[in-house]
């Protein structure tokens, strides 16, 4: 397969923002309860990218040590999702699921459990509600914490053989009242790319033929 023949044509990158977007306000909206804070996210920014390429804009300059949650997913198309922040808001975004009264070091001890929980139901929540809207369904993994550099921060989802582009999904988050920010980034190879692309195709279709039923399928 060659790097070049795979696009997102305009059409294609405006549908999978919308989708990244119902998934990811979804799991905003799950984040939110947790933490009793509004969280903010960016517009999704869809790209296909070399994989050097991908980590380079996921780190976006940061040295510092990261925090990450990654699961892999399976279905009609695979990859890698990974919600990702600095491990100085770590404790921070622990402390605002638990609450003030709980001891620093008591948080401390529950940050692994808590974090990979809050990734568990974040990645999730994203990955399932793109998933319903393209009327398909996504095995996850368990989630895993890493803690890693910026540099590694995907150097367990870069291990594939084709060595050629990946499509980069990146969403920002940030808690409003709290001094906790973060990303949600997807990963997925060529082949899984190419699966997305009919699947997307069919869910314009449907969009354009019926409305109102993909509204209320999401």
């Amino acid at each position: 397969m060659s790097d070049t023949l795979i696009e997102l044509n305009e059409i294609e990158r405006d549908a999978l923002s919308e989708l990244a977007n119902l998934g990811v306000g979804r799991a905003a909206a799950s984040l939110a309860r947790m933490v009793g804070e509004q969280v903010l996210l960016s517009v999704p920014s869809v790209d296909v990218v070399t994989r050097e390429q991908a980590t380079t804009l996921a780190v976006r300059g940061n040295t510092g040590s990261l925090v990450a949650v990654q699961q892999s997913f399976v279905g009609p198309f695979s990859g890698q999702a990974l919600l990702v922040f600095p491990e100085a808001n770590s404790l921070e975004l622990v402390r605002a699921v638990v609450g003030e009264a709980v001891p620093l070091e008591d948080v401390a001890d529950m940050e692994q459990e808590a974090v990979a929980e809050i990734g568990n139901i974040v990645l999730n929540g994203c990955l399932a509600t793109m998933a319903n809207m393209l009327r398909q369904r996504l095995d996850m993994s368990l989630p895993e914490v890493m803690h890693t550099s910026g540099a590694q921060i995907f150097a367990s989802s870069l291990s594939g053989e084709d060595g050629g582009l990946v499509l980069f999904l990146f969403i920002d988050f940030r808690v409003r009242q709290r001094d906790i920010q973060g990303y949600i980034a997807l990963l997925m190879d060529l082949p899984s790319l190419e699966r997305l692309k009919d699947l997307i195709n069919d869910f314009v279709l449907r969009a354009t033929s019926d409305p109102a039923a993909t509204a209320q399928n999401g």
